[in-house]
């Protein structure tokens, strides 16, 4: 009797009982989540974000007169590049070889890609290549 009692209460409270698949869906759309949630998650992690970049271009707090003296700066040098590129290859432009401007050593040769622009500072020992392509 007590086995019978048993396997009812059992089958009773086993009926009530239900039960469903349990899927993952992810929110973040670089893994598979909806695209539409790509703002919000920005936006989300912009407003959590508390530090700041020192060297940023976009500083909020540069005055008129700051642009003014950062634009200035740039057309000077830009001026004296286009001056000191004149004065050592002469009007017909850039030539192959080495070439010396106080620190920096500057060698420009013809590879298969493009001139090839070598500038190497001796005061820190840094070296950048430039590939300027054929027309």
């Amino acid at each position: 009797m007590k086995k019978i009692l048993l396997l009812l209460s059992i089958g009773f409270f086993a009926s009530g009982l239900y039960a469903q698949d349990l899927v993952y869906k992810p929110v973040n759309p670089a893994f598979g989540g909806e695209t539409f949630n790509y703002n919000w998650l920005f936006s989300s992690a912009q407003a959590q974000d508390l530090l700041e970049d020192p060297n940023s271009i976009f500083n909020d707090e540069a005055s008129t007169l700051d642009e003014f003296a950062e634009t200035l700066n740039r057309q000077l040098l830009s001026q004296l590049s286009r001056d000191l590129v004149t004065s050592q290859f002469g009007e017909d432009g850039i030539q192959e070889g080495n070439f010396t401007f106080g620190d920096f050593q500057v060698d420009i040769s013809t590879g298969l890609d493009g001139l090839i622009v070598n500038i190497f500072d001796a005061s820190i020992g840094e070296q950048t290549q430039v590939i300027i392509p054929f027309f």
